[in-house]
């Protein structure tokens, strides 16, 4: 775990003042460090029934995708509103500092899917918990959600865990 929280930059009041962001991209740069999270993440979920892989936009496209392949499963874009070209189904949520909407294509994914979420990092899950909702309204199962950073004080993992969804992490930091 220290390999991956050591490659990920932290930039101090991004995007406002007081929050400390969490940087993946120089992760993304380090080849060692991002293989190390792929493998960790296969081996994890390889055995665990998945039909599907949907990463939620845009960090968790370039994640999401890889495992994917690596599991040979179909890859699903969860994108903001009014991203995708064709016929969507969408689910408003709260941020910390405002409110989004996400959307899926309302042909992705298929009432017998087991889809796992991926994504870089959980703060308070509101973002995972809209993409759940809309995989709910599919009529598909969420059989877990994977992060690379987990931000515990703000409870997003357990928020998601206490919904009766599995929650893999791989490295954490304190505040905001």
């Amino acid at each position: 775990m220290d390999k991956i929280k050591k490659a990920i930059r932290t930039i101090p009041d991004f995007p406002i003042k007081g929050i400390m962001f969490r940087d993946v991209t120089t992760l993304y740069s380090n080849p060692e460090a991002m293989k190390h999270v792929i493998n960790l993440t296969y081996n994890y979920w390889k055995d665990k029934g998945l039909t599907c892989i949907a990463g939620i936009e845009a960090r968790g496209f370039i994640s999401g995708s890889i495992i994917a392949n690596n599991l040979s499963l179909p890859f699903i874009p969860i994108r903001k509103k009014g991203k995708l070209p064709y016929y969507t189904i969408s689910q408003n949520y709260e941020l910390e500092y405002g409110t989004a909407t996400i959307e899926i294509h309302a042909d992705a994914i298929n009432k017998n899917d087991n889809v796992l979420i991926v994504d870089d990092l959980i703060a308070t899950g509101g973002t995972a918990l809209a993409c759940i909702k809309l995989i709910d309204k599919l009529n598909a199962k969420v059989s877990g959600c994977t992060f690379i950073v987990d931000l515990p004080q703000l409870e997003g993992k357990k928020r998601i865990e206490e919904i009766g969804i599995e929650v893999q992490t791989l490295c954490s930091f304190e505040g905001h």
